[in-house]
């Protein structure tokens, strides 16, 4: 009980400090000096962290994608990564962002967790049951589309929006009847008592997508240029290189070495070409928030793609 409300307070102080620090400098503004970057942990851009690729920018940490699209929003960060769903609600809401880059699919990364104790055999079995998740983030993505796999909506079960520090102690205490969360904090929980009862296999193609702040895209362009080039670099470096990925990761992220290991062997996806595809993609995510009127505006995805950035990591 003490090891997950102090991993519930590490989380909570980072994002926490994440969000105060970022924008105190006017020389960091959009406009001139520092490129800002805004990462989560076990994103892509976390490598870079790392390795120090990436000499010069200042790094702000957040919890989730939608925390990290408020930083855009509010003009405290440049640019940064975050899961399917947070562009959509993003955009929904107004933020002046373009997508500048994205990853190849990654759906064992993200699932819905049990425990095997309450004997569930399918996600039909959560009917009329507890499920948290952070809203706006890619697992609420994943939670649509195993409703409808499974021939449910949303009415079928009782949605508890929980943000990953709140998450991990709810499902611990069994306040929750289940748990839809993505690496690290997956690797975080599994144990010999939890169940994966689905992933998005099948269901979610679960990318990664590098947003960058309206006013820096235009003021910003060749250094957003030159930090993805060499974001694509270590992203491949670390996939030919899998055991010395996780020696440099668990430090930054404060997680064993095993775990580590075993979340980058999930997540851990190259970089993808930013093509027509993956627009029609993220309109068909978009669409389907529409539909269920999780968000209150239609959202053109093809408006967010940014063409200066497409070419600049393939």
């Amino acid at each position: 009980m003490r090891r997950t409300l102090a991993i519930a307070a590490v989380l909570t102080l980072a994002a926490a400090a994440a969000l105060s620090g970022c924008g105190k400098d006017d020389e960091n503004a959009a406009g001139g000096g520092t490129l800002r970057v805004g990462y989560q942990r076990f994103g892509g851009l976390s490598l870079l962290k790392a390795r120090n690729d990436a000499p010069g920018v200042t790094w702000s940490l957040f919890e989730s994608g939608p925390a990290l699209t408020e930083a855009i929003k509010a003009g405290a960060i440049d640019i940064g990564q975050t899961g399917e769903a947070p562009p959509i609600f993003a955009a929904a809401a107004r933020t002046p962002f373009k997508i500048a880059a994205v990853g190849a699919p990654s759906p064992k990364s993200e699932a819905v967790l049990v425990k095997k104790s309450r004997g569930f055999k399918s996600f039909a079995d959560l009917k009329g049951k507890t499920v948290a998740l952070n809203k706006g983030s890619n697992v609420h993505w994943l939670l649509v589309r195993l409703l409808e796999a499974n021939h449910m909506t949303l009415t079928d079960i009782n949605v508890k929006y929980l943000k990953p520090a709140e998450g991990r102690p709810a499902f611990d205490n069994d306040q929750v009847d289940a748990w839809i969360i993505w690496d690290p904090y997956f690797a975080l929980a599994e144990s010999p008592d939890v169940q994966i009862l689905a992933d998005a296999t099948g269901v979610a193609n679960n990318r990664e997508y590098v947003l960058v702040s309206s006013d820096a895209a235009d003021k910003k362009t060749e250094q957003i240029k030159s930090f993805l080039t060499t974001y694509e670099k270590t992203t491949a470096w670390g996939i030919a290189n899998p055991d010395e990925r996780a020696k440099v990761l668990a430090p930054e992220l404060k997680i064993d070495e095993p775990r580590t290991k075993r979340a980058l062997a999930r997540a851990a996806q190259p970089v993808a070409p930013l093509t027509g595809e993956i627009g029609t993609e993220l309109q068909g995510i978009a669409d389907g928030f529409t539909q269920l009127e999780l968000i209150p505006v239609k959202v053109d995805v093809s408006a967010l793609i940014d063409p200066r950035f497409t070419g600049a990591v393939q």
